[in-house]
């Protein structure tokens, strides 16, 4: 089920986590070369369950589909879907869900000399600093990114 968003560019939609199928499917024991493959890799090291890798707190974990390109310096990209756990505590550096003067943007969150910026990972966009007067709260940290090739 998702839940369309009015943004400002970075979100599209907000999805919700089914804990209930499990998606198990082999996992190669070595390392996968990018360059010329090896012929030692024909033994299998077990199974991955998506849910188990990605998801360390279903309770907390969403879904969000990225909109925008301010975040396509670190691999976020239009379409995209990011994975934000609600449960993690946001800090210096970390990549965010925030809601931002009544908008959802995924951003850089920087901490300098005890104030706090968004900064995108794009540098085509403005970095963002948060004031007392703006409506801020932080959804969640992004964990991970599904990014079809």
């Amino acid at each position: 089920m998702s839940r369309k968003i009015k943004s400002d560019g970075s979100v599209k939609a907000l999805y919700g986590v089914s804990t209930g199928l499990r998606l198990k499917r082999p996992l190669i024991a070595s390392r996968v070369q990018a360059g010329f493959p090896s012929p030692a890799t024909d033994y299998l090291e077990g199974v991955l369950d998506l849910n188990e890798y990605l998801i360390k707190h279903p309770a907390a974990t969403f879904f969000a589909r990225v909109e925008g390109e301010s975040m396509t310096g670190i691999g976020i990209f239009p379409d995209d879907i990011v994975i934000v756990d609600r449960s993690l505590e946001a800090g210096n550096n970390t990549v965010i869900l925030a809601r931002y003067d009544g908008e959802f943007a995924i951003k850089r969150l920087r901490i300098e000399n005890g104030e706090y910026f968004l900064v995108p990972e794009n540098e085509d966009y403005p970095v963002l600093k948060i004031n007392e007067e703006l409506d801020f709260v932080v959804w969640g940290v992004v964990t991970a990114v599904i990014h079809k090739v």
